[in-house]
């Protein structure tokens, strides 16, 4: 297997940080499109392991984590491959914490050590993403959303909106819950607790 050159480490996250927080988490078919151009080739050779060199220190783990966390999500968003490649996101960010290298990050690109233990369907990750940004990164609204993921995998198991992407049959509690406002009515619940 070829390996990638450490260099597309560095125009990851020079994207990344341009695009910055009014990007980050928008549904925005431009974007999208552009992330899918620029770096869908790249996931793949990624999800193939062809980028696993780059896990060898903080900015290099943090591009792969962005890689195979958040650019799926953009890339193949409402589909399966959106979630293909967390299993591996969170391999590396958990390297990552036992190194101590999100420490070295300070700013909003810390998060995205954290993101992959928020985006499992696992409790135990959604406690370690609470955890995490409580003691790492408890400014702005960042806590928040990291305890609306876990609450809504206490409730429910599962992420319910991605249900249809997955192809599973949504519980008519969880059809009630979409139908409610979903993710967003949890955060509303939980900042006026």
């Amino acid at each position: 297997m070829r390996k990638t050159h450490p260099n597309r480490a560095g125009e990851i996250l020079t994207f990344w940080q341009e695009a910055g927080t009014q990007m980050w988490y928008r549904h925005d078919p431009i974007f999208d499109r552009t992330i899918r151009d620029r770096f869908g080739a790249l996931w793949e050779q990624a999800c193939d392991g062809a980028c696993d060199h780059w896990a060898m220190g903080p900015k290099g783990a943090l591009a792969l984590i962005i890689l195979t966390d958040q650019f799926p999500r953009n890339m193949f968003r409402d589909s399966p491959r959106a979630f293909a490649s967390d299993r591996r996101a969170l391999r590396i960010a958990a390297s990552a914490l036992n190194h101590g290298w999100d420490l070295r990050l300070d700013g909003p690109l810390r998060q995205f050590f954290y993101l992959p233990y928020m985006h499992s369907e696992m409790l135990t990750d959604q406690d370690r993403a609470v955890r995490l940004f409580k003691a790492r990164m408890a400014e702005g609204d960042t806590l928040l959303h990291a305890r609306a993921h876990r609450e809504v995998i206490r409730r429910y198991g599962r992420f319910p909106y991605r249900n249809a992407a997955l192809g599973r049959v949504s519980t008519p509690e969880e059809a009630a819950f979409l139908a409610d406002g979903g993710y967003g009515a949890m955060v509303r619940e939980l900042r006026g607790a």
